[in-house]
């Protein structure tokens, strides 16, 4: 959700913001970690009209690869983007490039300019920006956002890859049961009309269903593909409802919460490791953790600040494992926290991946079942008065 803030700055004076964060708190979270004293937050409902609801994504993982291989080469930034915003042909991105330019022309820090366009950088971007600015080493800083990217994309493609094989058999089998439905049934509707038997009452209502698709096809399309529509522009709000009813499910929530931390622990690990200060990180990337987590995160942090260590006051708000606290106190004791972090996220990874193994290789051949026995209760019942009449005859 897109939220505009007035807030106060230290020299500036009272100045305008628009930050995307998950609900209110966060966003006035957001910016009081930029130094900034909200006065006030509205959120501004995004308008979903064609041209930008299908206007293409900036592509961020790209320009930090040119980024971090023309830095590399030993070119400046502005000489950098020159070079970028020559090759760009998309209009829309080439503005982007050149008003990063121009900022950095008026002496401000790369990550405040990138700050101007949070539709295309998100927070944690320009938090990794920010922290390399202290270090002076923006290389080292690309370099690590490119493999916290590549790595939470290989999470989310074994997630989608794993999911085409039973989207293709839902959609193959709901053509042939439509087709059986709308074209057969009818065919033996008119068969069986001519025969003055008493049907099957299943039967009955098959043929019923059939008459119906037949007759009103054309409107029970339109509306299918309405749906189909209606789900396309809310695919959020129902994935959202989808992933609350599958929480209610312990063996799934379990998986849940596991995928939440290791994005979690990747994330916080990235953060902490190019110089942000944890309680910082922690705060920044609550939005990674759904809604009935952030208050145990909330708490952790306040532990956390007040000197407790990041193991107990984990452990303590339940956003850890048994197997992660200990890596956690390993961390803790050899002070390096940041790749013991990293370390989790890669366990939690591996187990989420042989979980999804497991899932789709029982599920696969049970959708395969359901489809099977759908559509043969079809069949059957469409011949069920036959072999009833061929029964009276013998």
């Amino acid at each position: 959700m897109r939220f505009d803030l007035v807030a106060l700055k230290g020299g500036q004076g009272v100045v305008r913001i628009a930050v995307d964060a998950p609900d209110e708190a966060s966003a006035r979270e957001q910016a009081r970690q930029q130094g900034l004293t909200v006065v006030s937050a509205k959120s501004r409902a995004r308008a979903l009209s064609a041209p930008r609801l299908f206007a293409p994504a900036f592509p961020l993982a790209l320009f930090s690869h040119e980024l971090l291989a023309l830095v590399s080469a030993g070119l400046s930034l502005p000489e950098t983007l020159d070079a970028l915003t020559e090759k760009e042909s998309r209009q829309e991105h080439r503005r982007v490039l050149m008003s990063l330019r121009e900022a950095l022309f008026e002496g401000q820090s790369f990550s405040r300019a990138l700050e101007r366009f949070p539709e295309h950088f998100p927070p944690l971007y320009v938090s990794t920006v920010r922290a390399s600015e202290r270090t002076g080493d923006l290389r080292e800083a690309l370099s690590r956002y490119i493999d916290y990217q590549q790595r939470v994309d290989l999470v989310r493609k074994k997630v989608v890859s794993a999911s085409i094989y039973p989207a293709v058999l839902l959609v193959v089998g709901g053509l042939v049961t439509l087709f059986l439905l709308g074209y057969v049934v009818p065919r033996f509707s008119g068969v069986y009309a001519s025969v003055n038997r008493e049907l099957p009452w299943l039967s009955q209502v098959l043929l019923s269903w059939g008459q119906l698709l037949n007759e009103h096809g054309i409107a029970v399309v339109l509306a299918g593909l309405a749906l189909l529509a209606g789900a396309a522009l809310g695919f959020k709000q129902l994935l959202g409802l989808a992933l609350a009813a599958a929480s209610r499910v312990p063996a799934i929530a379990e998986r849940l919460l596991v995928y939440q931390l290791a994005r979690f622990y990747r994330t916080v690990g990235m953060l902490v490791s190019g110089g942000t200060p944890l309680p910082q990180a922690l705060g920044m990337v609550s939005g990674l953790l759904a809604p009935n987590l952030r208050p145990r995160l909330a708490l952790a942090t306040q532990r956390i600040r007040e000197g407790q260590n990041i193991s107990v006051a984990m452990e303590a708000a339940a956003l850890t494992t048994p197997v992660a606290t200990r890596m956690l106190r390993v961390g803790e004791r050899s002070g390096n926290l940041a790749q013991m972090m990293e370390r989790i996220a890669v366990f939690y990874d591996d187990d989420i991946a042989r979980w999804i193994d497991w899932f789709t290789k029982l599920f696969e051949p049970l959708l395969m079942a359901v489809i099977g026995v759908v559509i043969g209760v079809i069949v059957i019942l469409m011949y069920l008065p036959i072999f009833e009449l061929a029964g009276t005859l013998q």
